[in-house]
């Protein structure tokens, strides 16, 4: 579906928009534009690819005008810019609600005006029952994204909802990495705390699926493995650290929660089976499409609320993901 095709990635020259820019590149588009604030970023990563199809642009989405000048004539936009730190977002929420929320708004603008075919935002697991205002914001620019699908024919708006990616810039992995070799020591808020994690070729898988099968409207999540983070800091430790190398309790953050949620309460209702990998959650909204996928009536099972309390995996499935990472 995208040879031939235009395509942007907004923050794309993060490591979610690096993965995925590699793997589009094996399905023959025309172009794909990089629009991101990253200088040095956008820099490494053309060194890095080395391919001409790839243009690179400096801006920001809180600017509607450069938008306007990207996403005019694009196919496919994938919605990847944010400010995703949770203590970054509780201390400046004016910053965050400008790129989260009004950013997204114009992102969602510029797609409609110029009939883009579909638009992707990549959301996360915080924005389900959120109790920060990243993911207070990020479920905002979920509902903006869905609610979009009324006001045009033209463009389909999708949503996916990810969690921890294993090894991403400013993930938890290099984090403690960095503290063990910097301090010996190592930060844990709270030794109870699980969270979902994947591989960022996982993630991009979710990403591909969702624009591939989506019809506007929709919620695709993966369904993920989940861990107790003390088990991700022993395991680094046990590589990285030695005898004297300590793991420090510090109390939880405000905005953190103990366990995460990928499907709420009050979506369970709405969600469907679709595999082993991936679940799907319609929208409340009425968007004018007709969901008749294939997998609508191909499992019965209720979907619950869930959790990274429900999904728990052991250290041996985490030292998996870790070296599949090249962490270990």
């Amino acid at each position: 579906m995208f040879a031939g095709s235009i395509i942007a990635i907004t923050g794309g020259s993060g490591s979610w928009g690096r993965e995925l820019t590699k793997q589009l590149l094996t399905l023959s588009p025309k172009r794909i534009i990089i629009y991101s604030r990253g200088e040095i970023a956008q820099v490494d990563m053309a060194r890095s690819f080395n391919d001409k199809r790839i243009d690179y642009v400096i801006g920001d989405i809180r600017d509607r005008d450069a938008l306007n000048h990207v996403i005019k004539g694009v196919d496919y936009v994938f919605q990847l810019a944010a400010l995703k730190h949770v203590p970054i977002c509780e201390n400046q929420p004016r910053e965050a609600i400008k790129t989260n929320i009004q950013g997204i708004v114009n992102v969602i603008d510029a797609s409609i005006e110029f009939k883009v075919k579909k638009f992707i935002d990549v959301s996360t697991d915080k924005a389900a029952d959120p109790c920060s205002l990243y993911g207070m914001t990020k479920g905002v620019g979920e509902r903006l994204s869905l609610q979009a699908n009324k006001r045009t024919k033209d463009t389909e708006f999708i949503c996916i909802r990810g969690g921890n990616v294993l090894g991403t810039n400013g993930s938890l992995v290099p984090y403690v990495i960095n503290q063990i070799k910097q301090k010996n020591e190592v930060t844990i808020t709270d030794k109870r705390m699980t969270r979902f994690f994947l591989t960022l070729p996982q993630a991009i898988e979710l990403l591909l699926f969702a624009t591939e099968q989506g019809i506007g409207g929709e919620t695709y999540v993966m369904n993920m493995p989940s861990f107790y983070i003390i088990d991700l800091i022993e395991l680094l430790v046990e590589f990285y650290g030695d005898i004297k190398t300590k793991i420090v309790e510090s109390g939880i953050r405000e905005g953190e929660k103990i366990h995460e949620v990928l499907i709420s309460e009050h979506e369970a209702s709405r969600a469907r089976y679709v595999n082993d990998n991936y679940y799907v959650i319609y929208p409340q909204i009425d968007t004018g499409r007709e969901y008749f996928h294939y997998w609508d009536h191909a499992d019965s099972r209720k979907i619950n609320k869930f959790t990274s309390e429900d999904n728990l995996k052991d250290k041996e499935y985490l030292t998996k993901l870790l070296k599949m990472g090249g962490w270990l």
